[in-house]
Formats: C-alpha cells, sequence, structure tokens
C-alpha cells in the first residue's frame, strides 16, 4: 500500500506555517462551538498552540507525541478537522490503522468536501481492500480538485487491484499525464502514471515515469514498487533484488513481502515465498490471490509436470516451469523446454530470458550471445540479460566485451560482491592489473564469508603476486 503522510503544511517557511495557522484560527473563532464556550477565543488559541506543537512533534518524528498533542488540541475545542485528520496521519505512522480510519472520518464528517480528508481516507480503505467504500470517496476527491495526487494515485491502486478495465485505466492515465506535464510535477504523479502505463503495456513508456519519480524522490515507495514489479515481470530477478532490498530497508509493510515473495518464488523457492506470504497479518486480497496462485504452481516434480505436457503440449506455464526445473540439472533438456515456452507465449519476455540462461547453462555461449543481445534491446536496464551475457562473453574469454557488462552491473549494484570479482579478473586477464586490484578489493570489501569463501580464498591467493606485479609497473594502465 502507498499511502502518503500528509502534513497539512509543507516546508519549513516560517511565513508559510504562519499563515495557514491563522486561517484555522478564523475557522475555529466562527465555528458555533467555539463561540457556544464561556472561554472561546482563549480555547481556540490554546488549541492552535497545542496543533502547532504536535505539527513539530510529527515534522520530527516523534509520533505518539504528535497524538498526544492533537488529542489536546482536539479536546479544546469541539470541530477541528486538520487536527484530526494530522492525529490519524501519525496514528497511521504508528501503524494504528483502526484508529487512523476514525480520526480521518471524523476529518470527512467534519468537512465533506475537503479533498485532503477525502484522499487519506479513501487510500487507507484501499490498503484494507473496502475497494467499494474508498471508490467513493476517491472519486469524490477527485472531481472536487483533479489535480489531487494523493486521490489519483490511491485510485491507481484501487482500479490496478479490482482489474479494471481498460478504459478506466486510460481514463485515469489521461489525468496523470496533464498532471505531470504541468508545471513542477510530483514524484508520486510520475510513479503512479508508471504503474497504469505499465498495466497497458506501455512498458517503454513505464520505465522513463519511473525514473522520473525517482529522479524526484529516489526514496519514493510507488516508484520503487513499481520498478521491482516490472523488473519481475520482465524476469529481471537480480535487478528487483537490490530494488526490493531498498523497499525493505524504507518499510517492511505487506508490499514488500509481496515482492520478496515473488523474487523467491522466481528463484525456485516456492516454499519459502508461500511461507512468506503467510506470515503476513490480515492479507488484502491480491495477497491471498498471490499466495493462492503459488500454491498451485509449486510442484517441482518435473515428471508429473511433463506428464500434463500429453493433454497440453504447449502449456506455457508447464512448459516455463520445467525450464526452470532442468536449467541446472538437465540444460540440454532446459533447452527443449525453455525454447517451446518461448514459442507457445512469445510475449513473455521471462521464457527467453531463460532460454538464453538455459544455453548459457548448456555452455553454448555464442548461440546464448545471440539471443540475450537481441534481449538487451528490448530491455536495456535488465540486470539479469547483462549477467547471462557477461558469462558467455567470460567464457568466451571475450574479455573486453564481458568487462563493459560487469561494468555496468556493477554499476548499477553497487553492493554486488560477485559483480566486482568477474570484473577484477577481466581486468587481470586484459593485465590492466591496477584496476584488477581496486575490484579485487572491493569485491572483499562486499563478499560474504560463507557465501563467498571460495573466491574469496583464490582472491586472496591472487593478491600478492598482482600487488609484486602492480610495484614493478608491469602490465598496462589506463
Amino acid at each position: 500500500m502507498f499511502y502518503a503522510q500528509n502534513n497539512i503544511f509543507k516546508g519549513n517557511a516560517s511565513p508559510v506555517l504562519g499563515a495557514g495557522l491563522f486561517i484555522i484560527l478564523l475557522f475555529i473563532l466562527a465555528s458555533p462551538a467555539a463561540r457556544a464556550q464561556d472561554e472561546g477565543v482563549d480555547s481556540a488559541g490554546d488549541a492552535v498552540a497545542l496543533f502547532q506543537k504536535g505539527q513539530d512533534a510529527h515534522e520530527k518524528g516523534q509520533f505518539q507525541a504528535a497524538v498526544d498533542l492533537y488529542d489536546k488540541a482536539i479536546a479544546a475545542v469541539a470541530e477541528f478537522p486538520e487536527a484530526e485528520l494530522q492525529r490519524g496521519n501519525a496514528l497511521l505512522s504508528l501503524g494504528r490503522r483502526d484508529d487512523a480510519e476514525k480520526g480521518f472520518r471524523k476529518a470527512v464528517e467534519l468537512r465533506p468536501d475537503w479533498t485532503l480528508a477525502l484522499a487519506n481516507l479513501g487510500s487507507l480503505l484501499v490498503g484494507k481492500g473496502a475497494y467499494t467504500e474508498a471508490e467513493k470517496f476517491l472519486k469524490k476527491a477527485v472531481s472536487l480538485d483533479e489535480r489531487n495526487v494523493l486521490a489519483l494515485s490511491a485510485l491507481t491502486e484501487l482500479r490496478l487491484r479490482t482489474k479494471a478495465p481498460p478504459d478506466q485505466l486510460r481514463d485515469l492515465l489521461s489525468k496523470l499525464t496533464a498532471l505531470t506535464e504541468r508545471a513542477k510535477p510530483t514524484a508520486s504523479a510520475w510513479a503512479a502514471r508508471a504503474a497504469l502505463e505499465v498495466e497497458l503495456g506501455q512498458k517503454t513508456a513505464s520505465r522513463t515515469s519511473v525514473e522520473k519519480a525517482l529522479e524526484l524522490e529516489p526514496q519514493n515507495q510507488f516508484a520503487l514498487v513499481s520498478k521491482a514489479s516490472a523488473m519481475l515481470d520482465e524476469g529481471d530477478t537480480a535487478g528487483a533484488e537490490s530494488v526490493i532490498r531498498l523497499i525493505e530497508a524504507r518499510s517492511p509493510a505487506a508490499t514488500a513481502q509481496a515482492l520478496k515473495a515473488r523474487l523467491l518464488f522466481a528463484n525456485g523457492k516456492s516454499e519459502e515465498a508461500i511461507a512468506l506470504l503467510n506470515g503476513i497479518e490480515n492479507p488484502s486480497p491480491d495477497i491471498v490471490a498471490l499466495r493462492d496462485k503459488m500454491l498451485l504452481s509449486k510442484t517441482e516434480n518435473a515428471a508429473e509436470l511433463e506428464k500434463q505436457l500429453e493433454t497440453n503440449a504447449s502449456d506455457p506455464f508447464i512448459l516455463g516451469k520445467l525450464c526452470s526445473l532442468y536449467r541446472t540439472t538437465d540444460p540440454a533438456k532446459a533447452l527443449n523446454f525453455c525454447r517451446r515456452a518461448s514459442e507457445a507465449d512469445p510475449t513473455n519476455i521471462n521464457h527467453a530470458i531463460g532460454f538464453g540462461a538455459a544455453l548459457v547453462q548448456a555452455k553454448m555461449y555464442v548461440e546464448a550471445l545471440e539471443i540475450l543481445r537481441r534481449l538487451q534491446k528490448a530491455s536495456p536496464d535488465n540486470v539479469t540479460i547483462r549477467a547471462n551475457a557477461a558469462t558467455a562473453l567470460f567464457q568466451l574469454k571475450r574479455y573486453s566485451e564481458a568487462k563493459t557488462e560487469y561494468q555496468w552491473i556493477a554499476e548499477k549494484q553497487p553492493s554486488s560482491a560477485i559483480a566486482y570479482y568477474f570484473l577484477g579478473i577481466t581486468h587481470d586477464q586484459l593485465t590492466e592489473y591496477p584496476d584488477a586490484m581496486a575490484n579485487y578489493q572491493m569485491f572483499l570489501r562486499h563478499a560474504d564469508a560463507e557465501k563467498h569463501k571460495l573466491e574469496i580464498d583464490k582472491v586472496n591467493l591472487r593478491l600478492p603476486a598482482l600487488s609484486k606485479q602492480i610495484k614493478d609497473k608491469k602490465g598496462k594502465r589506463n
């Protein structure tokens, strides 16, 4: 779920903050409830002061303190929708969704046409799977303000989750396209646009939109999730893994868990993937659907799957599964299934990537390169394709070309130990000794002591001789 934490007042400029509070003060002083109190002006003044302190705590990430101050502000004045909304956002940050929902509902009750409150409530309801009610609030917010990014983003998620027809998606996309073409579009608007473009098959456009979002906000969760999901759709498990790590570091929410489960499943770890999804409390309908799909397709019995092909010889799922299962144990057999899967479902790039990877496993490097180079043109940022191409080039001893691929991978995944390892070897083979040394050192810095034990031993064995060669000024120098 991608609901935003929206403060009423953005930025740190005191004139903006002061003007906003002055408007709220006028609103409170004008309310019948405030005028009915014997000390209405003092109560209103106290409420605004408490609200401001709550805002300050909220901005500092002191969410419980903010909730306490918002509570006192609300107690001081009977009707304070701004405090109700911000209290809801602070509660949301504390993981108290049900309490946050009550606050958002109260804000909407007090100000029925307040688009910010409508959008926050609708967004939260999308996360809970209450799509019918969420749509009512979100559509109202958009009708009142077609530039409300939070409402449009939440409505995008709702449409995607409920498998809305293409005409509805295109209508929503046109609104977001217009929004992103105006001056100073937000990262959330670009991210929502990207998600719709993916669903409508506009993959090239979606990649551009995601990158635009991440340029504006590198940690934007919606954009990161869209990027990781698109990578998994395209079979780029290596690229998706690094993006999913960024998402998990920021939020261990169900969305991150679902992406990690998809990654595990794509890497043949179906039991771990299902267990991860089973561990999610109160799963949304789409999480349940993902888990059920995995349960149906988790069979690892290749013989049983081959038997099923007797009645459905061109089933792309079964063929793709067999392609994956046989890739390391029987590369020659995997080749047949990978090729058939690709022919049965030519629009699915995963099967073509599997075919290329199977060719690499079968040591048919020239044939693999031919396919992988074509795939690179279609999906230039796919790390999995690049990694397989690099392996093929390395095995063919085409070290200069392999170096280019490994450099690209290391740039995209700067914490990838194995990329530095092979990059070090390619420099070494090219007698570029200082560069080899630098990359071996980077490998040692990022290597896992257990996972990369063999590679670590090889590098440590090579380093003394390499140091002497560098000292003796041998090899090429860039």
